[in-house]
């Protein structure tokens, strides 16, 4: 090959036109071999021979061989094409499992895995627990997981710029009592009976800032304080514990698991919305994504999961929300 040319960013159907025909020696062999007519074969020689600068082929009206740069040229060529077979197949075979955060055991997003799951039953969707979306985002921008379920528009600007979203509830919110607590006799709680209460929103949580926000703008103006830091409590017998030297009542969702010696009401006079959304890297391709996007859309329109009911509360300028009458979708970033 001459010095001045450079054999970069080769097309592999012009590797593989070559190898046919130095593995044939003869051009009309070649093209049956590659199903292509052979005056095509024969402009994607002359190509590869201009790109690289040289000949590679000896032509006479009786055979066809190899010159000295066509010998050089071969092994090179079968490698090239070994491994892009090889990449080809890869991306051909079943995707690798799909990570998929719940936030926490026993929510109703496990609805939409099992639904995920039926409708893709030859995929592995796995499940894992980040116990909020600002750390879940973090991990699936660090590759560690694919998908979350959590309140988009908490999240800061610069992670949500990362990241697509859909719509997938609006969960109403509860707060877990004391079952001796004053307020565990009523079926459900008005916001203004909480009044002079700390409620604990998982302040000083660094992978849950969006719901302690969400609190916060729930709680301004109604004489309701957020609780200090207290130790994260993973798994019902620790809840029980740090409920019971605490007692400081906790904001949840309607869906919040049965705990030990608490009881889970409803907030209302107004019923307080948890806006969740299904949130995944931009640009993730996973026909498990694709089955959770479809479920989300099928279990939220059945249960009326994606209308917001009359007279309920939503934090002010929520990014991520659906509008009006539309049908769910990737949000947009900001």
């Amino acid at each position: 090959m001459s010095a001045s040319s450079s054999p970069h960013d080769l097309d592999p159907r012009l590797l593989r036109a070559f190898t046919a025909v130095a593995e044939e020696l003869h051009f009309t062999r070649a093209a049956a071999r590659l199903y292509v007519a052979q005056q095509a074969l024969s402009r994607d020689i002359r190509r590869l021979e201009r790109e690289l600068g040289t000949e590679l082929f000896v032509r006479t009206t009786r055979q066809v061989s190899l010159t000295p740069d066509g010998d050089r040229l071969l092994p090179y060529a079968r490698r090239v094409l070994t491994a892009h077979d090889a990449l080809r197949e890869a991306f051909r075979a079943e995707p690798r499992p799909l990570l998929v955060d719940l936030n926490s055991p026993d929510l109703a997003q496990e609805q939409v895995l099992r639904r995920a799951r039926e409708l893709v039953p030859d995929q592995e969707l796995m499940i894992r627990y980040e116990s909020g979306l600002t750390g879940a985002a973090q991990s699936i921008l660090a590759g560690r997981i694919d998908v979350s379920f959590g309140r988009y528009g908490g999240l800061d600007a610069r992670l949500r710029a990362q990241l697509d979203s859909q719509f997938v509830r609006y969960e109403p919110m509860a707060v877990v009592l004391p079952e001796d607590h004053p307020l565990a006799r009523l079926p459900a709680v008005p916001l203004a009976r909480l009044a002079g209460e700390r409620i604990y929103a998982g302040a000083g949580n660094e992978r849950t800032p969006e719901w302690t926000d969400l609190a916060a703008r729930l709680f301004a103006g109604r004489g309701i304080e957020i609780a200090p830091p207290a130790p994260l409590a993973v798994g019902h017998e620790e809840f029980r514990r740090i409920m019971a030297k605490h007692r400081h009542p906790v904001l949840a969702v309607i869906d919040f698991p049965a705990m030990p010696d608490c009881v889970i009401r409803p907030l209302i006079d107004p019923v307080p919305l948890s806006p969740v959304s299904l949130v995944w890297r931009k640009g993730l391709r996973h026909p498990g994504l694709d089955a959770l996007r479809r479920a989300a859309t099928e279990i939220g329109t059945r249960s009326g999961w994606l209308t917001r009911p009359p007279g309920t509360w939503l934090p002010e300028g929520e990014p991520g929300l659906p509008a009006p009458g539309a049908l769910t979708g990737p949000a947009r970033s900001g």
